[in-house]
């Protein structure tokens, strides 16, 4: 993929929870293909910006969204999307592995299912495709219709294949290797660093090291407990990392404050 095209064009996002605003004016391009790591110290709005991506945000009381946010030039802010169909093409993995409780094969075919894919072949070359992909598929093949007791890696590498069964345009990863441990946590980045050029994944880490090994752009954020959270800086991730525009942007990364 010589030429990438914008996938997501955040404009002048704002989220509100009751009258405290979470984000406000957040405008953000996002490349087809590319990963795109948001940093930034905790509460300043990481999480908030990518649960606003598939309308997650729907899902707390109280809060107001406004701006827009375009996936392939549709705003998915519209109150005509269907947040299902949405939620398959912009794909979620939580900082803690939840899968649901069924069998291995039937938490990577919930998706499909969903969709009318009720059962044959298709559906179990869905369900095998996608646990190779998540780099499962031989640590689980002769256990597939048992309950998962996997570890905390495996079950979330199990989530990353959910996710997968749906063939989503773009992932969400919010602090995906945060409970990990550090070979899991390799296998995961290992995971999203062979998406480059495939898919587009946007992951929010506090793992300034994870950042710099797995993303192609960088996206730093900066809120304090009293003021709403901005976009400070970003750029490639290689600048970002060696020179920073901004002196914030430095201090963050040099571990002066976050």
């Amino acid at each position: 993929m010589n030429k990438r095209e914008l996938v997501i064009s955040i404009e002048e996002l704002t989220v509100s929870y009751g009258k405290k605003n979470a984000l406000v004016g957040i405008t953000l391009p996002i490349w087809q293909g590319e990963i795109l790591a948001v940093i930034g110290p905790s509460g300043c709005g990481k999480s908030t910006l990518i649960r606003a991506i598939n309308r997650m945000t729907d899902l707390t009381d109280d809060c107001h969204v406004s701006g827009q946010i375009l996936l392939d030039g549709e705003n998915i802010l519209a109150l005509s999307v269907d947040v299902c169909i949405l939620r398959q093409r912009v794909g979620m993995i939580l900082q803690k592995p939840e899968p649901f409780p069924f069998s291995i094969f039937d938490n990577v075919a919930y998706g499909p299912r969903y969709v009318g894919k009720k059962k044959g072949s298709d559906l179990n070359e869905i369900v095998i495709r996608s646990l190779e992909a998540a780099g499962l598929w031989n640590e689980v093949k002769d256990r597939l219709y048992q309950i998962p007791r996997l570890s905390g890696g495996q079950l979330q590498r199990l989530c990353i294949a959910r996710v997968l069964a749906n063939n989503p345009e773009v992932i969400l990863m919010d602090e995906p290797c945060s409970a990990l441990d550090p070979a899991n946590s390799a296998l995961v980045e290992d995971w999203i660093m062979e998406q480059e050029g495939k898919r587009t994944i946007i992951i929010v880490t506090h793992r300034m090291e994870q950042a710099r090994r797995v993303s192609k752009r960088t996206a730093f954020m900066l809120g304090e407990e009293r003021s709403s959270a901005r976009l400070v800086e970003y750029g490639l991730t290689n600048e970002i990392f060696t020179n920073p525009h901004e002196p914030e942007t430095q201090d963050f990364i040099t571990g002066r404050f976050g």
